[in-house]
């Protein structure tokens, strides 16, 4: 059994044309491409707080619209169906509906603690290890709470273990 932790093949580059874009755009202007390019020097600046407290806002909204949909949708199938065949159908379509919308409950109450960690001057930070997360990571997961390393210890620990 291998247990070395690999780093991921590619990491996102930055693209040196889009280094300065940021300082002349507000934080609903900046692209994924403008804030990864950043200078590190300016990692978890305003405006990267500022975007990705936007990008988690969203985030958050595009759920509540998901949960919005999936009551009308419901409510809409609940037909009385007499083949048994397809109304077990309709009702696994309902049960995936329902599992799907159960996970983004819990991403919504991660999204939530995300924007307290911004609030509270935390957000982007490792909470293992206190080192930076990194931009690309958080493009990525903006929920992230613990940086590329950590998570790869924690899963291999779990693995490990079973904890």
């Amino acid at each position: 059994m291998n247990t070395t932790l690999q780093k991921p093949v590619a990491a996102a580059k930055k693209d040196s044309k889009l280094a300065n874009n940021w300082k002349t755009k507000s934080a609903e202007e900046l692209s994924d491409a403008e804030v990864l390019a950043m200078p590190d020097s300016e990692y978890m600046n305003d405006k990267q707080l500022a975007f990705f407290r936007l990008k988690l806002v969203r985030l958050k909204q595009d759920i509540h619209d998901n949960a919005g949909q999936t009551t009308e949708t419901l409510r809409e199938d609940t037909v009385v169906v007499p083949d048994p065949a397809d109304r077990a159908t309709i009702e696994e379509e309902h049960a995936l509906e329902l599992r799907t919308r159960d996970r983004e409950r819990k991403l919504l109450k991660k999204i939530e603690q995300s924007i307290a960690r911004i609030d509270a001057g935390d957000y982007g930070y490792c909470d293992e290890t206190g080192e930076p997360i990194g931009v690309g990571r958080l493009l990525a997961r903006p929920t992230a709470t613990l940086s590329l390393e950590a998570q790869q210890r924690r899963e291999l620990k779990q693995k490990m273990f079973g904890d």
